[in-house]
């Protein structure tokens, strides 16, 4: 069985400019805070719960308690459905033909493994027409560390498959939290970027990086690709 692994914000969906706006007006709205760093790869945990232990940490020298945690969740997972009510977000180019062929084929099953907090994925998926629930899935709700939030997703797919882990890992993301991450757990990395950012992923491991999902043979091939281990 080999398991195809998606990040979300940038990868499946056109959406994280506005989501990274959002998260940070939500910062001011619930907490006050302004002036927040907004690199995400400055933080040790790019996730929105991660990111939000960190803000914590670095201004009141605590950590969120959980009332806080739901307070900021609940309040950026209404802003981002009012955001799709507006204007309804995209998907990455070629992104559903893509995830409807690999769940076509033989030996082949997709899980999602996102920084996002669960709601507001699910939220940005079915806005973008993307379906989100068929997928074993792990988010920021799971853990504040993208590595433990992949393994979560890797062992929820093998709940879903009657306890058989997968034979191979891809993962596919935009970030360079992504390819760190992968590069810790020792899984193939494939990136979705252009211009500089394709070339910091390059960099960083990532088999090959590709601009959408439209030359889809070509991003299939990088997958087996991939799979294949080290000569």
């Amino acid at each position: 069985m080999h398991l195809v692994l998606f990040d979300i914000d940038g990868t499946l969906t056109d959406s994280e400019s506005i989501e990274a706006e959002i998260y940070l007006r939500s910062l001011s709205d619930v907490f006050g805070f302004v002036d927040v760093e907004s690199d995400w790869s400055s933080y040790h945990n790019a996730t929105d719960s991660g990111v939000l232990h960190e803000i914590f940490e670095n201004r009141l020298g605590r950590a969120p308690v959980a009332s806080e945690m739901s307070a900021f969740r609940a309040h950026f997972v209404d802003a981002i459905t009012s955001a799709t009510a507006r204007t309804p977000f995209r998907e990455i180019v070629g992104a559903g033909q893509l995830l409807t062929h690999l769940t076509a084929l033989p030996f082949h099953c997709v899980g999602l493994a996102t920084g996002s907090w669960r709601d507001s994925a699910r939220c940005k998926m079915l806005s973008a027409g993307l379906p989100y629930d068929p997928f074993p899935s792990a988010s920021a709700d799971d853990a504040t560390s993208r590595v433990t939030i992949m393994q979560i997703a890797v062992d929820r797919v093998t709940a879903r498959a009657g306890g058989r882990r997968p034979d191979t890992v891809v993962y596919v993301g935009d970030g360079i939290w992504d390819a760190r991450a992968c590069r810790k757990l020792k899984v193939p990395f494939v990136g979705i970027a252009t211009g500089a950012q394709a070339q910091t992923l390059r960099a960083e491991g990532a088999v090959e990086v590709f601009p959408d999902y439209s030359k889809m043979a070509a991003f299939c091939t990088a997958l087996a690709v991939a799979r294949q281990p080290p000569a």
